[in-house]
């Protein structure tokens, strides 16, 4: 089973880049998109359908704005929009999806680069999130939480880490959130395969044209298992040269 998250940032952007053509060259069993920054009537869902995906699609009230969405070929056994938390629901942060015994998280966590408000909401998102997903793997020991964590843990998943060390997304709490989801039962998948790799980002800022060629990026797109899960890993790796956005796809493959 090939499974693959993406930031879009723009999903209607990111079709006019060649999404779909990419989609079909590349075949993908899950495929999770964060910041689809539409609707579901938005896009002519046939694009997907035709491909053979079933649809779970959470927008934000917010136009424009946010949004997650799930394309499974396999037809899900259930599909759970949300996690209960108003503020994080009205964002379209969260969708979930059971194939089976198997439940996939697709979640776009907040940025806290807009200013010391949305940071403390993101400390706030967290600690809500964490909660959560421990409550649903005392029920599911399968589960795969990935998408667009907006931190990058370790100084070996950013180009600057000394540069970077006030920036959101790199700050000391944020890091520690990590160590302590990671504590607690959680497998980082690309780390599991790739532990000593370098240079391997999926994020790049825009604000600076040249930093993508240069490959100063962030890692801050994740793929996660229960650690029930990690034995079935095949591969976890990172596609930097597609380039519908300024994330990159990542790639879990694993035996089921």
């Amino acid at each position: 089973m090939r499974i693959v998250s993406y930031n879009v940032n723009g999903i209607r952007a990111a079709i006019k880049k060649g999404l779909i053509e990419w989609l079909t060259d590349y075949p993908v069993d899950v495929f999770c998109v964060q910041e689809t920054k539409a609707a579901p009537t938005d896009i002519d869902l046939s694009l997907f359908t035709s491909l053979g995906y079933h649809v779970a699609w959470y927008p934000a009230q917010k136009k424009g704005y946010s949004g997650v969405a799930i394309f499974s070929k396999k037809k899900p056994s259930e599909i759970f929009y949300g996690n209960g938390h108003t503020m994080s629901d009205s964002e379209g942060r969260v969708v979930r999806i059971d194939l089976g015994d198997l439940t996939i998280i697709n979640a776009y966590f907040p940025s806290g680069t807009s200013g010391e408000e949305r940071q403390t909401y993101k400390y706030q998102w967290l600690n809500e999130f964490n909660k959560w997903i421990q409550l649903i793997k005392k029920e599911r020991p399968n589960i795969i939480v990935l998408g667009d964590y907006n931190i990058a843990h370790k100084e070996i998943d950013i180009h600057d880490p000394k540069g970077n060390k006030k920036s959101s997304g790199f700050l000391p709490e944020e890091r520690a959130w990590m160590d302590q989801f990671l504590a607690n039962g959680w497998v980082d998948s690309f780390r599991q395969k790739n532990p000593e790799v370098t240079g391997a980002y999926s994020w790049w800022s825009q604000r600076f044209p040249t930093v993508r060629l240069q490959n100063k990026g962030w890692r801050i797109d994740y793929i996660c298992t229960t650690e029930a899960l990690a034995p079935s890993i095949k591969l976890a790796t990172i596609l930097p040269m597609v380039k519908h956005s300024d994330h990159c796809p990542i790639v879990l493959e694993i035996k089921k």
